[in-house]
């Protein structure tokens, strides 16, 4: 593990007192921890801009009754087979399910996958949530 190094930040009144606000709306017990979070989540921004291999998770929400929609989807998830990790289907309701479809690999696949997935006629909603693998941060 890493030593913990020390250093100071000089910011305008009105900055820190906007981000004072903003963390203790984030339940964050101190600056030191958001900033942490601040930069860690630039570089898995970074990761993802770059093309490294990261993880994330592609929700869907859609109508199972749709024709030929849960085929559809099942087709596009065996077509990027060595990239999905895992999936959990969840049904919400009588109607609508939702599935988490979870990636390790190139950001650009995960990014592909989730467009396809969002173009089906029948998915109500489709997001692509970025996260890394844990390397390099």
């Amino acid at each position: 593990m890493s030593g913990l190094v020390r250093f100071g930040i000089s910011l305008e009144d009105n900055l820190l007192e906007k981000f004072d606000r903003h963390i203790k709306n984030k339940k964050y017990t101190n600056r030191s921890e958001a900033i942490r979070d601040l930069i860690r989540e630039d570089l898995v921004k970074k990761q993802w801009q770059e093309g490294k291999e990261v993880a994330g998770a592609v929700t869907i929400i859609y109508d199972h009754h749709e024709r030929q929609l849960v085929n559809k989807l099942m087709d596009i998830q065996h077509d990027f087979g060595d990239f999905i990790i895992s999936t959990q289907h969840v049904h919400l309701d009588h109607h609508n399910c939702l599935e988490v479809i979870i990636v390790k690999g190139a950001s650009s696949k995960a990014q592909e996958l989730a467009d396809v997935l969002k173009s089906v006629k029948g998915v109500r909603h489709a997001s692509l949530s970025m996260s890394t693998t844990g390397k390099g941060i």
